[in-house]
Formats: C-alpha cells, sequence, structure tokens
C-alpha cells in the first residue's frame, strides 16, 4: 500500500517550510517513524520521519525548495508500484491502492483508526523522549486534540511505548567549495540565506534611527553579586542579560508604543511582552528564542528562561514556535567586546536594544571623580512609529531601572 508525505504542520502559524536535506532517495528502504528528510523553518532544521515502512518511490520536494504544510513530499510503496499518477492535489483513483496522510510527526497505528489531527512540537517532544506511540493516547483537548499533559498521564501509567526518537536540530554550518583558481567559495546554508533575506528586508521595510545611552551597572553588579549563590542553588545562572531583559520590560510596560508594529491602518500596540534574545551560533549565525510572557517574569524566572533558551539554542534543541512572535528584542553584542553597534531591527518589531561590553570607566558622580562598571546601550528603532524623544523617554526607563536597582 503507497503513503503520501505530506508537509506536517510544525506549529501553529508555520505554513511554509523548506527542504535542506533528504535522508534516503528514491530505492532506498526505510522503516516507519525512521528519519526521511529535514526541513528548515524560522532557522530551526527538524526531521520529519517516515509515515509507513517500504521503498522511496517518489520525490517530488528537491533540497532547498519551499513547500507549503499539506504539500506532497514523497511518495513510500512497495518496490515496482506504480505513482506516476499521484500529485500533491489528486487521490489516486479508486481502482488503485489507497494513499494515507501524514498529518503530524508521530503517526498512525493499528490500535486508533482515527487522524490523529494537529500535534503540537512540546508534544511530540515529550512523546519521542519517552517513547509514546501516540496513536495509543487519548486527547482531552479540544476537538480530541492530545495535550502535553495527556502524554505526561500515559507516560505515568506504564503503558507500552516505541523506541522512536526524533530530533531537532538548528542548521548546520555552510559548506566549503575550493574552485580550480585556488579562492573559497563558501556556499550559503539556509540559515545563512534567511539571515540574509530577513536583515535585507528590514532595511527595505522601516527607516531605521539609532539613539545611545550608557548605564552605570554598579547596582546590578552588587545584586548579582549578593545574589547569584542563591540563584545557582535553584540551578539558575544569573547572568547580567536576565538584568538587562527586565529592565527592558519595565521600559515597555511604561511606554507601550514601543512593544508594538507598524502596519498601514495604524501602530498595533501588543498586549503581550514577548521578549526576543538573539542568541549567536558561532560560524553558523544566530538565532532569536523568544520568551513568551516575559512582563508576568520575576528575576529567576527570566534568568531560568534565558538560560534554558541560550542553552538549546545552542544544543539545536529549539523548536519552531520557540522563535516566533516576539515583539521586542535583545541583543548582546557585548559578548565579544563591542562597545556599542547599530543593530538591525528584527521585522516587524518597533525596536532593537544592542548592550555593549561592560567596562570600568572613569565617571563624574557628584562632582566627584569615580570609577564605575558602564555599558553603552544602543536602541534602533522604527522612525514611523517613534520620534527620537518618545524613543529616549524608553531607553531612559531602561537606564534607570539598571541604575536603581535594588
Amino acid at each position: 500500500m503507497a503513503t503520501k508525505v505530506l508537509v506536517p504542520r510544525l506549529g501553529e502559524g508555520v505554513d511554509e517550510v523548506t527542504v535542506t536535506k533528504w535522508l534516503k532517495q528514491v530505492g532506498d528502504t526505510i522503516n516507519e517513524l525512521e528519519p526521511l528528510l529535514e526541513v528548515n523553518t524560522d532557522k530551526v532544521d527538524t526531521e520529519i520521519p517516515a509515515p509507513a515502512s517500504g521503498v522511496i518511490l517518489r520525490i517530488d520536494m528537491q533540497e532547498g525548495q519551499a513547500a507549503k504544510v499539506g504539500e506532497l513530499l514523497a511518495i513510500i510503496g512497495v518496490a515496482g508500484e506504480a505513482v506516476d499518477s499521484v500529485t500533491p492535489a489528486q487521490k489516486p483513483a479508486s481502482s488503485q491502492l489507497p494513499i494515507t496522510n501524514l498529518q503530524s510527526p508521530i503517526t498512525n497505528h493499528a490500535p486508533r483508526n482515527t487522524d490523529l489531527g494537529f500535534i503540537s512540537p512540546v508534544v511530540a517532544k515529550i512523546a519521542a523522549e519517552h517513547g509514546v506511540d501516540l496513536s495509543q493516547v487519548s486527547g482531552t483537548g479540544m476537538s480530541g486534540r492530545i495535550t502535553k499533559n495527556d502524554v505526561l498521564a500515559f507516560v505515568e501509567s506504564g503503558k507500552k511505548t516505541t523506541d522512536y526518537r526524533p530530533q531537532t536540530v538548528v542548521s548546520r554550518p555552510s559548506s566549503v567549495v575550493t574552485p580550480v583558481a585556488g579562492d573559497q567559495l563558501i556556499k550559503h546554508s539556509t540559515m545563512r540565506k534567511s539571515i540574509a533575506h530577513h536583515m535585507v528586508e528590514s532595511k527595505h521595510t522601516s527607516p531605521h534611527v539609532l539613539t545611545v545611552m550608557e548605564a552605570d551597572m554598579s547596582r546590578v553588579a552588587k545584586h548579582r553579586a549578593a545574589n547569584k549563590a542563591a540563584f545557582e542553588r535553584d540551578g539558575v545562572n544569573l547572568t547580567f542579560t536576565a538584568y538587562f531583559m527586565t529592565a527592558i520590560v519595565a521600559g515597555l510596560k511604561a511606554y507601550p508604543i514601543v512593544n508594538s508594529s507598524w502596519s498601514d491602518e495604524g501602530v498595533l500596540v501588543h498586549k503581550n511582552i514577548n521578549l526576543g534574545m538573539a542568541t549567536s551560533l558561532g560560524e553558523e549565525g544566530l538565532i532569536v528564542p523568544v520568551i513568551k510572557g516575559a512582563d508576568n517574569h520575576s528575576l529567576l524566572a527570566m534568568a531560568r528562561s534565558v538560560n534554558d533558551l541560550a542553552a538549546r539554542a545552542r544544543s539545536k534543541k529549539l523548536q519552531p514556535d520557540e522563535v516566533r512572535g516576539g515583539t521586542f528584542t535583545l541583543t548582546n553584542h557585548g559578548i565579544s567586546g563591542s562597545l556599542f553597534a547599530f543593530p538591525v531591527i528584527n521585522q516587524p518589531q518597533c525596536g532593537i536594544l544592542g548592550i555593549g561590553a561592560m567596562q570600568k570607566r572613569v565617571i563624574v558622580v557628584d562632582d566627584a571623580i569615580a570609577i564605575r562598571p558602564m555599558v553603552y546601550m544602543s536602541f534602533v528603532f522604527d522612525h514611523r512609529i517613534l520620534d527620537g524623544a518618545s524613543a529616549d523617554w524608553f531607553l531612559a526607563k531602561v537606564k534607570e531601572t539598571l541604575e536603581n536597582w535594588s
């Protein structure tokens, strides 16, 4: 029986993927749930498993090609089976063998005859980690959707599981080709192409304006030194990034217009504060995981989220949903020694805040010379939404929050 492999929905709002690598070729034998190909969305690569065992009869999407959710990727069946007439929009005639659809990374099995429907990345991840056969799990969500709690309850029950272990990875480094002339051509990876596209698009979309202020980090440094050990006992590394993110929340609460996006009808001010955190992946590029609902985070919760997202970004374990939906972005370019920079706005956000390297500098405090740990804060904003004064008010609030930390 032939099986169509369709592009699954990898998360809410993810409507298109790019095929990055086929792990099997036409004629190869594959087992059910064995990784078949890798696809990319929002700079995150995800393995798509085979929905059935058999032979790869046809591949319909080539590497580098974009494909929408529901489009045909490949066909798996019995060697020699005729499938040339099968197209993404055409079902086989009744005289042909039936073809089943892959609706999610974890597919249907005999114990359950109904369609699994949408399986969220979180549910798929938990199921994979525990070897859960989702066809045996009863869904309690809307329209019978399987939730995280459903999977966890199934695991606790100790019922039969599978051995499947899918993996989610971030794009690999660019490959290097050496032409005859001796120069090296570094071929663009999917991630590098995505970065280039978004950066050029951003510059073409909004007028970028830069404003810079300097912040005295003395109180933050003192607070961190006094609380770092306590945070470590809770398994959290208290980094300066958590302070910057918390200060940004204070600024966005004081000036909600900064937590917005431009539209032709008006400025869309976002209710939720979802902070993106630019994370370097070395030569591979960078990725921006998002802390959702950051305005509800204590310093401890913020630090824990920063630790978790940064670690999973670098270990290539982010899910597509975790790099979407940001309303403002922080980039800590000072990690590499940069004092200040002119970051590019992460569209469709209103602005991005760059933090430079912390340095002890001589400043004047109450008409006296003092040595303090200082950082430059570079705020780049969309001039369609903010003017210089309103941008400075926001940045001044961030500065005030850091300098008066208690």
